[in-house]
């Protein structure tokens, strides 16, 4: 393969936009972060992509450990894909910066809208809202890829702008408390057992005792386990009762059992 294509997604949103990636670069593996991580070759590809959401204005944890261990020449054409519901914040500088220590370079950098997720703030949008922004995003992604197959200099990978170092403060605030904030999840009388949430989580994180689910503070708080919970029995401290959950519609369950 010419291109290697690694996502990290929750509920498919960055998922999808892989997919759109691999679509229109011809040649391209399309493979899960949270099964890469610990064993990525680096392959001699000619691009590598990274496809991820924004979390706290920021890089998800996995992900930024993923451009901490990246494996690649300084020929190679690197590009990024942050989808967002929000703002988009500081992940790509976060990214290009992390690269350029290593001697690495983000050549091209595409921040895309995409129904929001954060069950904690909100419930889903509504469908007819979700399939106009996912309609857009393709269209965005296809555009991107053209510059992409001529490898061409492009989008948001430079400095850190004055609304950036907020961003950025936010996040280094924050960031190192997201793994103990497992504490928060809550299960309700609706638990059947079944062990999709463990089964989704991307860091393994979650384990069955007595039929319920036990979280094991090493957290990346992309809410997988509470969006695909088929009885929405897993709720975020008291305020996600009632609110709407949100899986991208391009995506299926099957797509999110980590191996």
């Amino acid at each position: 393969m010419k291109n290697a294509i690694f996502y990290f997604s929750a509920t498919g949103n960055s998922l999808m936009a892989a997919r759109c990636l691999a679509e229109g670069l011809p040649e391209s593996e399309v493979l899960n972060i949270a099964n890469a991580v610990q064993k990525h070759s680096g392959g001699p590809y000619e691009r590598i992509g990274l496809v991820f959401p924004v979390y706290m204005f920021g890089l998800p944890l996995i992900v930024r450990k993923f451009f901490e261990t990246l494996k690649a020449s300084s020929q190679t054409y690197i590009f990024a894909v942050a989808t967002y519901g929000g703002l988009a914040g500081n992940a790509l500088p976060q990214a290009a910066a992390i690269l350029r220590r290593r001697g690495l370079r983000l050549s091209a950098g595409l921040q895309v809208v995409m129904p929001g997720n954060y069950t904690p703030l909100y419930g889903a949008i509504p469908l007819a809202r979700q399939e106009e922004l996912l309609r857009k995003a393709e269209a965005r992604i296809g555009e991107f890829c053209a510059l992409i197959k001529e490898k061409k200099e492009c989008g948001p990978a430079g400095g850190v702008s004055l609304f950036g170092w907020l961003f950025e403060g936010v996040y280094r605030l924050g960031s190192p408390r997201i793994p103990q904030a497992d504490k928060n999840f809550l299960v309700d009388a609706n638990c059947d057992g079944c062990g999709v949430c463990r089964k989704v989580c991307p860091v393994c994180n979650i384990k069955m005792f007595g039929g319920k689910p036990s979280w094991q503070h090493a957290c990346q708080q992309c809410m997988a386990c509470l969006q695909w919970c088929p009885q929405e029995a897993i709720q975020y401290k008291q305020s996600t009762r009632g609110r709407k959950r949100y899986r991208n519609p391009r995506v299926q369950l099957k797509d999110f059992v980590v191996l």
